[in-house]
């Protein structure tokens, strides 16, 4: 195959486009996933998190993202528990790619300081995995059980879904 050499930004145009995200992934003390409800979509619940900033890194806006929109200022180090990668879908033309960190277990205090964003998320909830089932679809479960298990076990999850869950 003959290659001819473009100058990046031609390089660049040819190269498919995809947009990032970073969130935290926190429990109480019982082990039970948080997780927002959408103001824009309430059928949709979310980990704390957001689309990247230019010039931000996935884990920059993970801990970001997690302050405006819960009021939480996460200090601890990255701790990387899934990849999640969604191809263009619907009104989304382009990829999307995820990263899911460790928020470690917040305590009842610091739940209780939780303050949303109501432009963004309407409540927040703590449930067992098995509360969280029947309120997912079926990519959102899967995250869901993929990053609960990736923290149990060490082993960070990949995951490919389909546009049904985006943050």
């Amino acid at each position: 195959m003959t290659s001819v050499w473009l100058p990046p930004e031609e390089y660049l145009a040819t190269l498919p486009k995809a947009t990032m995200y970073g969130c935290l992934f926190f429990t109480d003390s019982e082990g039970r996933p948080l997780q927002l409800r959408s103001s824009v979509d309430p059928g949709l619940w979310q980990f704390p998190g957001g689309n990247t900033d230019p010039g931000e890194t996935p884990w920059q806006t993970a801990v970001r993202e997690t302050r405006e929109e819960t009021g939480i200022v996460f200090t601890g180090r990255p701790r990387l528990l899934a990849t999640h990668f969604l191809p263009p879908g619907g009104v989304w033309t382009v990829s999307k790619v995820g990263f899911v960190f460790d928020g470690g277990t917040l305590t009842d205090e610091e739940l209780s300081r939780i303050v949303l964003d109501p432009a963004e998320h309407c409540e927040w909830q703590v449930r067992s995995m098995e509360g969280w089932a029947p309120a997912l679809g079926t990519a959102t479960w899967e995250r869901l059980a993929a990053v609960n298990a990736a923290r149990a076990t060490g082993v960070p999850a990949y995951l490919e879904t389909t546009f049904e869950v985006c943050m």
